[in-house]
């Protein structure tokens, strides 16, 4: 959430820089202005009111002192009269500062100036390519083929025991699933990320932390009995570890990692682009998180980027990172970088890992801050990345290294699977 402070101080900025992700904000930043404007007002008047009532409570101990009984209960009356304007006044500075939130949350995260303006991810820069090329055999077969030849992953038995996007992973695809999630976070905890297993179910409450309530509610499952919600991605309920919390400076940054199953409702997508592995209801994935210091948070940036292109390399895959347009970014990001793995089978790029830095959105929401070196409490950076998501890393695995005789497992991860073929 913007702070009330960057709307007062530059609001003609803030409108400027959320025109880069294609939000018209000058009427709620107009909106916001004119709430904060009444909520001090009212805030000016409850306290002059208080200060009468202290006053008058003043004169009414030195009358009684005095013996003027009669004189003191017609100043007591007055203090009634002041209190029922104060509460008056109280009612209307909460439904005021209730919309004033209310129109506080509609404004998404500034875009930082690195982020090139665009529509859409037509408009996203490539800023590296890497890896090696793929070279198919002749007859390749995309993964939801290799899939079911191999009977190692059954998206129909799926769907029969719960829907579409929910497959059963057999055999070695299960072992192949485990592997990688072991793989990616021995290498982040390796990288100094500390490993931590969350619930995978949140409240409200964490939802609005981090962004995904109320702006991609559709997309969450939600169990009502409970008022839970089924997680989208560890950076929920990992990134709510923070709230309410104030670090010490000696404690940034915080580096966490956690794996998760993911649920995530995708409504509306349907067509080839979802085939198979390549969108899915519930899938699996390791997360890194990071707390920083506001002058830290690009170089941490930076070095999560070259964390993920560090397995995504040690795997052998062809990638690309792409530093995404205003049009194609989250709510809550300042900037995104995704990455995306070549499915030569598909003829097509795949998304695999999103890493973001969101400055002091998350934070605001959260009420997540540190204690500088000068004892000011200040508001915290927050970022995240996928390291990585498992469907599409496994159907760019399954298609790329397909042969003639079976699917050869990358060396690194053969130490986990137990085995360097599926056949």
């Amino acid at each position: 959430m913007l702070t009330l402070k960057m709307l007062r101080e530059d609001p003609e900025r803030v409108i400027a820089k959320l025109a880069v992700k294609n939000f018209d904000a000058r009427p709620v930043v107009e909106k916001v202005l004119e709430l904060d404007t009444n909520r001090r007002n009212l805030q000016t008047e409850s306290d002059s009111l208080l200060a009468q009532q202290k006053q008058k409570a003043a004169v009414i101990g030195s009358l009684m002192k005095a013996g003027k009984k009669d004189e003191a209960e017609e100043v007591k009356k007055e203090v009634a009269l002041l209190k029922e304007k104060s509460s008056e006044l109280l009612a209307r500075a909460d439904e005021n500062n209730k919309e004033l939130e209310a129109q506080l949350v509609l404004l998404p995260n500034i875009p930082c100036d690195l982020v090139p303006p665009g529509k859409g991810a037509e408009d996203n820069l490539v800023v590296k390519m890497g890896g090696p090329e793929v070279v198919l055999p002749e007859g390749a077969l995309p993964h939801w083929e290799l899939a079911k030849k191999y009977d190692i992953i059954d998206f129909d038995l799926g769907v029969k025991l719960t829907g579409a996007g929910f497959p059963v992973y057999k055999g070695k695809g299960a072992k192949l699933q485990r592997a990688l999630i072991n793989f990616f976070l021995d290498v982040n905890t390796r990288a100094g990320y500390k490993e931590v297993e969350p619930p995978v179910v949140v409240n409200a409450a964490s939802g609005f932390g981090t962004g995904q309530l109320p702006d991609k509610e559709a997309q969450m499952y939600y169990v009502g009995l409970d008022d839970f919600y089924l997680v989208p991605t560890a950076e929920v309920p990992v990134t709510n570890i923070f709230r309410d919390v104030i670090l010490q400076n000696n404690e940034c940054p915080q580096k966490m990692t956690a794996y998760t199953p993911c649920f995530r409702r995708e409504a509306g997508s349907y067509g080839k682009d979802v085939r198979g592995l390549n969108r899915l209801h519930q899938f699996d994935k390791v997360e890194i998180v990071r707390v920083e210091k506001p002058e830290d948070s690009y170089a941490a940036l930076d070095e999560m980027v070259a964390h993920v292109e560090s397995i995504v390399n040690a795997l052998g895959l062809k990638y690309r990172i792409l530093r995404l347009c205003g049009g194609d970014m989250s709510f809550t990001s300042a900037i995104t970088y995704d990455f995306e793995l070549w499915s030569a089978a598909q003829g097509r790029w795949l998304e695999i890992s999103s890493v973001s830095n969101f400055e002091t959105f998350q934070a605001n929401r959260l009420h997540l801050r540190y204690r500088d070196a000068e004892g000011k409490v200040q508001l915290c950076h927050t970022l995240n990345g996928s390291s990585l998501a498992l469907p599409r890393v496994v159907a760019a695995l399954l298609e790329d290294n397909q042969t003639e005789d079976g699917i050869i497992i990358p060396e690194i991860l053969r130490p986990y699977t137990g085995f360097d073929k599926i056949d």
